[in-house]
């Protein structure tokens, strides 16, 4: 591996190339020497509710410079919109753009982001803040999703119709798909056993169980959103994992999921944002996770289209928003405490949900943080509108609030959970596995979400 006799390089000071001009790129040059390269990620349109301009995504190649030693440098890194996120955080590093491993020589040292590359592996190399997803490979994700569903001529999996909600401001749709159809649902055929003892025995498992779980009714409606920030990359990893599990014909947890409930995904909520390379808002400069008090068609359409689909479906039963997090090393879920109206009943739910999560998948928990406790600050605030309900800017607390039922955040780390430490730290597969075992959680749920009608 050589360094490049012709082309353009760096600069004048170097003999390798540096770009990030393409899908999810981030990053501008500010010099080049054959030992260090220094630059600095860009910032976003400004955020008017964040009263700032965010950035601390970045995904950037450099090119011949394989086979030596050399200093990356973000000399921005402090000024980013979480610089706690930097302590021991490693970066990610690719050769081929399907095979990333973290750069364990990377450091925070007087506000720059240092990774020491010892040496650089190959010709073309692709550094990013986590394992990038592109646009292209969500249309396949949507696009497979669909064709391997019945309604898709998949055969034996469930049906999956595909929704456009609306376009974002840069034009692109924005996708939803619906596993399963509203309605009411019945229960299965049950085996009661070949003897008087079976049959005896089958009736008190029967007494155990609520109306709506022997007898049937209207099916659950659930809702999953993810990447309303863009550079959470892990959301739509995640969504893989959730997505593959639902579509899998032979596993009954899914089936009894998907008998018992309408699940609607939208697996990316900001697209623009991703393709654009930012981290926390969309073409506007808006953050959709501030905007579901008062989404408006001309700054945060994403919101405006998923609110009033969530209005047009029934009341919302439960939602869950798929996000990460700059610096903290667990996985862990925000949910409706704080809000109005917030009772023991939703709260016995939520603590149901998230239990059921941690047996499924030991890289949830839910000890940490403690300082989520009550919703967090900043949040909800006092808006001079005639809607009551829109001082409620999150996802998790709007839901909550405006359908009575249990919202949720879940956040990932960006670097790793530390109970369950692993030297590529946190990865797309653990994402995967961790969205896959949301299933479990849901399914342990369901007879609850709804107070039963009275006889």
């Amino acid at each position: 591996m050589g360094s490049c006799a012709f082309g353009s390089t760096a600069g004048d000071g170097a003999s390798y190339g540096f770009s990030s001009s393409f899908d999810s790129g981030n990053g501008e040059l500010v010099s080049a020497t054959e030992d260090v390269l220094t630059m600095r990620m860009k910032e976003e349109p400004f955020t008017k509710k964040d009263d700032r301009k965010h950035f601390q995504w970045f995904h950037f190649r450099i090119t011949g410079a394989g086979g030596r030693p050399l200093k990356v440098v973000i000399d921005n890194a402090d000024q980013a919109s979480y610089p706690d996120g930097w302590h021991d955080y490693k970066a990610f590093c690719s050769s081929d753009r399907t095979t990333w491993h973290r750069v364990q020589t990377t450091s925070y040292v007087g506000g720059k982001l240092v990774i020491d590359l010892r040496p650089v592996p190959s010709d073309c190399v692709y550094l990013a803040y986590f394992v990038p997803y592109n646009y292209e490979r969500h249309l396949d994700f949507v696009a497979s999703t669909v064709a391997a569903s019945r309604g898709g001529g998949g055969g034996g999996g469930p049906a999956v119709t595909l929704h456009t909600l609306g376009s974002t401001l840069d034009g692109r749709p924005l996708d939803c798909l619906r596993f399963g159809s509203p309605g009411a649902w019945t229960p299965e055929a049950q085996f009661a056993g070949a003897s008087p003892e079976d049959a005896a025995a089958f009736e008190q498992t029967q007494l155990a169980l609520s109306p709506w779980e022997r007898q049937g009714g209207p099916k659950r409606v659930v809702w999953i959103i993810g990447r309303q920030h863009p550079g959470e990359s892990m959301a739509s990893w995640w969504m893989e994992g959730f997505v593959r599990r639902l579509l899998d014909a032979e596993d009954p947890v899914a089936r009894r999921v998907l008998r018992r409930a309408v699940v609607y995904v939208v697996p990316h909520m900001n697209p623009d944002g991703a393709v654009r390379g930012h981290l926390r808002t969309n073409a506007e400069g808006a953050n959709l996770n501030r905007e579901w008090g008062e989404p408006s068609l001309d700054v945060s359409p994403e919101v405006f289209h998923t609110r009033n689909a969530m209005d047009a479906t029934g009341p919302v039963d439960l939602m869950l928003d798929v996000h990460g997090d700059e610096a903290e090393p667990y996985c862990f879920i925000i949910g409706g405490e704080g809000t109005p109206g917030w009772d023991d009943r939703r709260a016995g739910v939520q603590r149901d949900f998230k239990a059921a999560y941690a047996r499924a998948c030991p890289d949830f928990q839910t000890v940490f943080p403690r300082e989520y406790g009550s919703a967090p600050s900043g949040n909800v605030i006092t808006a001079k509108t005639q809607d009551p309900l829109a001082r409620f800017r999150t996802a998790d607390e709007q839901v909550s609030t405006r359908y009575t039922c249990v919202g949720m955040t879940l956040e990932m780390p960006f670097k790793d959970n530390v109970q369950l430490a692993q030297a590529d730290g946190w990865t797309p597969r653990r994402c995967e596995i961790l969205g896959a075992a949301t299933v479990d959680a849901i399914h342990a749920v369901l007879p609850v979400l709804r107070i039963a009608a009275p006889p």
